[in-house]
């Protein structure tokens, strides 16, 4: 056994260094660095292979046998929308989000719902005791027999319950609560989260059963604790949503076993949480008819088409100086880049009026897609002229005032149509691609911001 030796690490990025340091010089925070034990442990190799273990024999990728992936469904329509069509046996997901989301919550109910259907759960809590997770599943009917509930900390008593109930579905609230005995950080540091969620996902991959992890998260948004910890796992969920807006977002940005661009939308009700089956009506229940400054946009999030409204409200120049730019869901940058190509190229004194650009709903947009309606919505408020009623619009806007075209434009025209629009503004070059055209739906396709505005107002 050799010496036991410390380093330091950052709480905030996992940086480590040999001393004790004011400011991490990884990510500049300070007060952030942590002592930590090494336990360093002597050579282990073996005589007759001085290199380590025997390494397995490589074969040729044509050699290696396929193997479909046998998905569990959660029961959650949206849940599995995101997860690429239900749990595999053995994967690992980390669902992240800002404390009071709605992360526990989702989990519980999707826990109870697999067990209702024969599956044995296991919900492990480091955060709360098994009476108030007890009530919070009678108050969203999410009571099952098949799912078990414990309430535990410690590493060891974790595997330990993973292994002796055998469950297919292991839920863990949350990772951070989780700590080894052996390390002598605290919960929740570096160290700990990185081991813990090491041995957990070895567990996982060796029982095998679907485990899901809730993750903190930073005032910045990100997941607490190592970068590495979204390596270790096979998906990336984030749960967002706006204070004030009961609408919830549930966003995969790493998958494994399914695609990225996959979303499923809830709603926060006093029941929990429930599924919207149409968004783009949801969204527009509420929107003003005739009123200047709103939009529809055609959106896209992954593979679903989402109508959703662009407001804008731009106000004479106030004499300030700085014109005000404030953007509820959408990029400001994009919204000022905007905003000069409406000046230069279309003609409009827009630049010096104070701009207030909000999507309802709470929606936050990053598509390029979204460019003419946002567009048209500052000129509309700007010139204090609706857009005729029933009009969708879609379409990326270039620095020289071009339209340029998009992708999936045929499911976008699709969804207005079953919402009863009876015009879509689009680029020219989509229209020009179309292959098929509904006669109930006019079509209205456009070169240039100039064009547009021109052909609109």
């Amino acid at each position: 056994m050799g010496k036991n030796k410390t380093h330091f690490v950052c709480q905030e990025c996992g940086t480590i260094a040999p001393k004790w340091l004011g400011r991490c010089p990884g990510c500049g925070a300070w007060n952030s660095m942590v002592e930590e034990l090494i336990k360093v442990q002597g050579p282990s190799r073996n005589k007759n292979n001085p290199h380590g273990s025997p390494g397995t024999l490589a074969k040729p990728i044509t050699e290696i046998e396929m193997q479909g992936e046998e998905r569990s469904p959660t029961g959650c329509n949206e849940l599995d929308r995101v997860l690429g069509g239900g749990l595999v046996p053995g994967s690992t997901v980390l669902v992240g989000g800002d404390p009071g989301i709605g992360k526990s919550t989702l989990l519980l109910s999707a826990g109870a719902k697999l067990a209702r259907c024969g599956q044995k759960v296991l919900y492990v809590s480091g955060e709360e005791s098994e009476k108030q997770i007890r009530l919070r599943a009678e108050r969203i009917d999410a009571c099952s027999d098949s799912l078990y509930l414990a309430s535990e900390v410690d590493l060891d008593s974790v595997l330990s319950l993973i292994e002796e109930f055998g469950a297919g579905t292991v839920v863990v609230d949350s990772i951070q609560t989780v700590s080894y005995a052996e390390l002598s950080s605290a919960p929740g540091s570096v160290s700990q989260v990185r081991e813990s969620a090491a041995r957990l996902v070895r567990a996982a991959k060796e029982t095998p059963c679907a485990l899901l992890m809730v993750g903190h998260v930073t005032k910045e948004g990100g997941l607490a604790g190592p970068r590495v910890l979204e390596h270790m796992v096979d998906a990336v969920l984030y749960f967002e949503g706006e204070r004030g807006h009961p609408y919830r977002i549930l966003r995969a940005v790493k998958n494994r076993y399914g695609s990225t661009n996959e979303i499923g939308l809830f709603e926060m009700t006093g029941l929990g949480l429930r599924e919207v089956d149409n968004p783009s009506e949801m969204f527009l229940t509420q929107r003003p008819e005739s009123t200047s400054g709103s939009t529809v946009l055609a959106a896209m999030e992954g593979t679903r088409p989402l109508l959703v409204e662009i407001q804008a409200l731009v106000i004479a120049p106030s004499g300030m100086g700085v014109p005000r730019r404030t953007c509820l869901g959408m990029d400001p940058n994009r919204i000022a880049l905007l905003l000069a190509v409406l000046e230069k190229k279309a003609g409009l004194a827009i630049a010096a009026s104070d701009v207030f650009v909000n999507v309802a709903g709470g929606i936050r947009l990053v598509e390029p897609a979204a460019d003419l309606a946002s567009a048209l919505s500052m000129a509309s408020s700007f010139l204090d002229k609706p857009l005729q009623k029933g009009t969708a619009v879609f379409g990326e806007v270039g620095l020289a005032g071009e339209v340029r075209a998009v992708s999936r434009a045929d499911s976008r025209i699709s969804e207005a149509e079953k919402l009863g629009f009876k015009q879509v503004i689009l680029p020219l070059g989509n229209l020009n691609r179309m292959e098929k055209v509904t006669p109930d739906l006019e079509l209205i396709g456009v070169e240039n911001l100039d064009e547009t505005l021109e052909s609109v107002f």
